[in-house]
């Protein structure tokens, strides 16, 4: 039962941090290429990245586990909208933007996995 709570508030965190920093991004770029998505998803993929280096240190197994419910899986979770790049994606193909919408996966994929990959390297991991 713990974990389905911290798992509901970190999505609950992470779904209204999303609504506000895509939101406030697309009014400050505009929407000619999803960039409050794009900044969503590599920040998420950045906070992924270093909770899950920070936890692999965590010698309290049943305090990593918690915090991995609630940042991991609910914030991150709620944060990351790789549903929306998927849609956005298709909407670009569907308008036959082909090379904003190859940019985006191309682009969107390399920076979310360095992100992941910067954030456990902070950690030292």
């Amino acid at each position: 039962m713990l974990a389905t709570v911290l798992v509901f508030i970190g999505g609950m965190l992470g779904s209204v941090w999303r609504f506000w920093l895509s939101g406030l991004i697309a009014r400050r770029f505009g929407e000619i290429f999803p960039f409050g998505t794009f900044t969503v998803n590599i920040t998420a993929s950045i906070l992924l990245g270093l909770v899950s280096g920070f936890l692999a240190h965590l010698a309290d197994r049943q305090l990593a586990t918690a915090l991995q419910q609630l940042v991991a899986v609910g914030v991150c979770g709620g944060l990351s909208t790789f549903s929306s790049f998927s849609l956005q994606t298709w909407n670009l193909l569907l308008e036959r933007r082909w090379l904003v919408a190859i940019l985006n996966m191309l682009v969107s994929t390399a920076l979310c996995y360095a992100g992941v990959v910067l954030g456990w390297q902070i950690t030292g991991s």
